[in-house]
This record gives structure tokens, C-alpha cells and sequence, in this order.
């Protein structure tokens, strides 16, 4: 039988299995995808943990997982936008898409292209388009100089990326062994820690225009002491944060598109985004990708690979 993660009850990475579960059949208007590689992210953590519960509560068994990649296993009535063999990047909005077969609305996925690894692919969606929708919220323009928390990690390194597409100064907070990396990006990297305020004052002369937190713990209270306007200020994880200060909190939700996703493949296909691939684990070392994640010092993105 087909498997797919599950789990039972709120808790850490112990309440996570992996399960056998019927084939599912695809109702008209849906896409059955044999799933190549299944991004995770940090937000499935708080969802599993019950941190989000009033917000995003968890029926169970629950599934998990919203980021796809895979091939057109069967069609559902009236689908005809797709045909079995087709090699597709998508999304599902209710956990399931850490699976080995997966149901997904046709409207909700787009054609991989070639030069998209099977990786890359499957660990676009929720990143990509929380990166996206970060440097939306916050207006980069040619000359300005912004900062992003959290650089190298899943969304914080796509982020920096997109900033620097549109001619602004990136400074990006890292560990000291993400830095040269950074700087191959173009990016100024400054270390996190005791100090880091006055550091990042001296780097960038006391001019920060926007402010991207990928990270949480404080940083939006550090970009105000910075002196940013409120209205360019994002967090995509320090939700208290942004509630008491009024800052933004775009993230995924306000971008999850196809058309987002479809403009994100396609720089990614153009070597113009690199999406790196921190490691790949078979479905069934769920609770070890759990693990490394949620360690929170990984560079890029941790996928599953059914």
C-alpha cells in the first residue's frame, strides 16, 4: 500500500509515523501526483506542536505537508489541462502532501521545468512564495539598503536573492559559516549575537530602509531601534511581535499562487534563484528531517523524497 506521514496527537517529531494508506482516487476537478520530493518547513513544526492549534487546528489523524513536486499518476472527471506522465510543481492547502501519492487540485500546479531538479521543485512552494511575498510587503528599491534575519535558511535565502533583483543593498544576519556563501550572493553578511546592533549601524552607516524577519526572537524590536518605518518592516514568524508593533506579517498565504510559484520555477529554471538543498530524506526518516529542521542551522531547504 501507498504511505504518507501521520499524526495522532500534538507533540514533537516522536508523533510523527509514517503510514499505510489506501490509493487515493482522484473526484472531478482533482489530479492524483506520484510525489518525486515534498518540501518541509518550519511552520509544520508549530502546527504539530499545537502552537497554531486556534489558528490552524489539526483533525486527526492529521497528514501534514503543502509543497509538491511529481508526475500525473491519474486525471479526476473534467481535467484535461494535464495528462498522466506530466511532470508537475504544486501545492494542497490541507497537509497531505508528505505522501507517496497525493490529491491536488488541477488549478494548483504547474509544469516542471527541465532544468528544475526533482529537489528544488518540491521544496519551492511555501518558501518561494513566503520569500516572495516578504520582499512585496517591504518595497526594495534600486539604492535601498535592507536587511534580512535569518539569510541562509529556507526562506532567508531565497529572500535575499529577490531583494537583490531589485538593485538594493542586502545585508543578511548569518552564522559566520554561512558568510561566504552569502557573499557569492552578493550579499553583505553580518554575525548574529551580542553586538549585533552595533554591527549592522557600522555596516550600514545608519541606513536601513526595510527589514525582513525570517527568523523571530526579537528582530522586529531591533529593526525599529533601527529607525524602520513600521510599514517596511516584515516578519513571517513573529506574529506577537508584529500584532504589538503593527509591522507586516505577509508570508505564504498572501502569495500562494500559481502565478507566484510559476514566475519562481521559472528563475529557478534560469539560473537567476538558487534554491539550495540542505539534504533529502526518504519518506520513512520523517522524524530525522523533523530534527535537523527544527535545529534551525540549516542552509536552504530539507525535502522528502517518497
Amino acid at each position: 500500500m501507498p504511505q504518507a506521514v501521520r499524526y495522532s496527537e500534538h507533540g514533537g517529531v516522536d508523533v510523527l509515523r509514517v503510514a499505510d494508506v489506501p490509493r487515493p482516487a482522484p473526484d472531478a476537478g482533482q489530479v492524483l501526483v506520484a510525489v518525486r520530493a515534498a518540501g518541509i518547513n518550519p511552520g509544520e513544526t508549530g502546527i504539530r506542536e499545537g502552537r497554531y492549534a486556534r489558528k490552524w487546528p489539526s483533525t486527526f489523524p492529521s497528514g501534514q505537508g503543502s509543497d509538491l513536486a511529481g508526475v500525473v499518476a491519474e486525471l479526476g472527471a473534467g481535467v484535461s489541462d494535464w495528462a498522466v506522465g506530466d511532470e508537475v510543481i504544486g501545492f494542497v492547502n490541507n497537509r497531505s502532501s508528505h505522501a507517496e501519492y497525493v490529491l491536488v487540485d488541477a488549478g494548483d500546479l504547474i509544469p516542471k521545468p527541465s532544468g528544475v531538479s526533482w529537489e528544488v521543485a518540491g521544496g519551492l512552494f511555501v518558501a518561494g512564495t513566503t520569500a516572495y511575498a516578504s520582499v512585496r510587503a517591504t518595497c526594495p528599491l534600486d539604492g535601498d539598503t535592507v536587511v534580512v534575519s535569518g539569510a541562509a535558511g529556507g526562506v532567508g535565502s531565497l529572500t535575499v536573492q529577490l531583494v537583490k533583483l531589485t538593485g538594493a543593498t542586502v545585508v543578511g544576519i548569518a552564522s559566520e559559516a554561512n558568510h561566504e556563501w552569502l557573499r557569492e550572493y552578493g550579499v553583505v553578511p553580518v554575525a548574529y549575537g551580542d553586538g549585533l546592533e552595533e554591527r549592522l549601524r557600522e555596516v550600514t552607516e545608519g541606513k536601513v530602509d526595510a527589514f525582513i524577519d525570517t527568523y523571530g526572537g526579537g528582530y522586529v524590536e531591533l529593526a525599529l531601534r533601527l529607525g524602520v518605518y513600521p510599514g517596511r518592516i516584515n516578519t513571517v514568524i513573529d506574529f506577537a511581535a508584529a500584532e504589538k508593533y503593527r509591522v507586516k506579517a505577509e508570508g505564504n498565504a498572501s502569495a500562494a499562487d500559481t502565478e507566484v510559484l510559476r514566475d519562481l520555477a521559472a528563475l529557478a529554471d534560469k539560473g537567476l534563484l538558487d534554491v539550495p538543498i540542505a539534504a533529502a530524506y526518504p519518506l520513512t526518516q520523517v522524524q530525522d528531517a523533523y530534527r535537523e529542521l527544527e535545529r534551525r542551522h540549516t542552509r536552504g531547504k530539507i525535502v522528502l523524497k517518497p
